[in-house]
């Protein structure tokens, strides 16, 4: 975990939930059960996405910190740190600014170094997320 967060876990997808659509948060969110959709923070606001080792994501993920032990099926834009712990499974590219990998983990697909500078802010790659504003704002 981060050793210093700065806002709690506000919200929470728990393991007996799977919401099919897109999902736009600020401040802390942690997912323990399954989204087939994009997970977007709100652009503009520190945002913490906790993926726990049973979720499962199948859809772009976009936040300001990453903390990843579960799957995640698609491009994650980190603008600041990610961490991914030794059960993840990502198939996807990885642009972070700050990375942690931790023995065990599996990424298929690129880790790429950005400067976090519209990591989250930046545009979308396909419509879908561009239509419900996940990456240019409310």
């Amino acid at each position: 975990m981060f050793a210093k967060a700065r806002n709690p876990m506000e919200s929470l997808i728990g393991p007996a939930t799977r919401i099919d659509g897109h999902v736009l948060f600020r401040g802390g969110l942690r997912i323990d059960g399954k989204v087939v959709g994009s997970v977007c923070a709100e652009p503009g606001q520190d945002s913490y996405l906790v993926v726990s080792e049973h979720a499962c994501i199948d859809g772009e993920v976009r936040c300001g910190h990453l903390i990843v032990n579960g799957e995640i099926r698609g491009a994650i834009h980190v603008a600041e740190r990610v961490e991914i712990q030794p059960q993840a499974r990502i198939v996807g590219d990885v642009y972070y600014k700050v990375l942690e990998m931790h023995g065990g983990a599996q990424v298929l697909g690129k880790l790429a170094w950005c400067d976090g500078a519209g990591a989250v802010d930046q545009g979308a790659t396909n419509g879908v997320v561009e239509n419900i504003n996940c990456a240019k704002g409310l």
